[in-house]
């Protein structure tokens, strides 16, 4: 059985982790190739989510295709933390650990993200085969955990080449979230702790809004969404009506994954999922 490879790359400033199997990682004609970034939770860092990007290898291993999967910190997290306190939430007491300005300082995080996942799209390819043109990357897909689930649908609405997102116990519609998330603490949804220009920058970006006027970004897209039922963090009825009403297409796939028992935490269960839509839907050649 192979081994799981790391290496560890700088591009564009970002210190980027990049997994495969070591067999194909000396290959000297790699398969047609699959690219996946992995982004972490809250609080987390591209180290904290190393098993999981190691076992979604591991567990995909002698496909058509190779999978690569891609690490790196989310802003503000791990190696770019800047600011410890603006990763906090509201509190109720208003005291300690209350950070007035989460609904800002969460979804800019979740925005840049994105952006960061469509900067290493453009370079990653130099990187990796600076010798092969073109290059055998044939297909783009991301998944994420918490504030790594909201990236990814943030993502997925933004950048047509990628064409999977796998959001685990993350929301697509930020503003129900923080609506219920304010109602859970006692925080107004205005002035100081949502801003109109935090609303006004929602409504250009945020996925509910991107559906309108016969535009729907989702079309054709491959979408697996991993929920826990008993998530009071981020509870499924901040996700429901979108992702129940999502239309994909004819040539899109999505599924709803609802864990019973499971409240705001990832699973080896979700992780195994996640492996084998991959594995389905990304790593066969017929399916493209």
């Amino acid at each position: 059985m192979s081994t799981v490879s790391k290496e560890t790359l700088v591009i564009a400033g970002l210190a980027v982790n990049v997994y495969s199997t070591a067999s194909s990682a000396t290959a000297s004609q790699p398969k047609e190739v699959v690219v996946f970034f992995l982004l972490h939770w809250r609080y987390g860092s591209m180290d904290d989510i190393d098993p999981v990007a190691r076992s979604v290898i591991e567990q995909t291993q002698d496909r058509e295709r190779q999978l690569l999967i891609v690490t790196f910190d989310q802003r503000n997290h791990g190696k770019r933390l800047v600011d410890a306190k603006a990763n906090d939430a509201w509190a109720r007491d208003k005291g300690k650990g209350h950070n007035e300005r989460h609904a800002v300082d969460m979804y800019s995080i979740q925005t840049g993200t994105a952006r960061d996942v469509s900067i290493l799209i453009d370079f990653l390819p130099s990187f990796l085969y600076p010798t092969n043109d073109p290059h055998p990357i044939v297909d783009w897909g991301v998944a994420g955990i918490s504030l790594g689930g909201h990236s990814t649908w943030i993502t997925l609405a933004h950048d047509k080449r990628v064409k999977t997102g796998i959001p685990i116990i993350g929301c697509p519609d930020y503003t129900k979230l923080m609506t219920l998330r304010a109602r859970q603490v006692g925080v107004p949804l205005e002035a100081r702790y949502f801003p109109k220009s935090l609303k006004d920058t929602i409504e250009r970006l945020d996925p509910p809004f991107l559906i309108r006027d016969g535009e729907n970004p989702f079309v054709g897209k491959r979408i697996l969404v991993l929920s826990g039922e008993a998530d009071k963090l981020v509870p499924w009825d901040a996700s429901k009506e979108f992702v129940e009403t999502l239309d994909v297409g004819r040539e899109g796939v999505k599924k709803v994954s609802l864990h019973s028992g499971v409240g705001h935490e990832w699973t080896e269960a979700m992780v195994k999922e996640m492996a084998e839509f991959i594995a389905k839907h990304c790593l066969q050649r017929s399916k493209l």
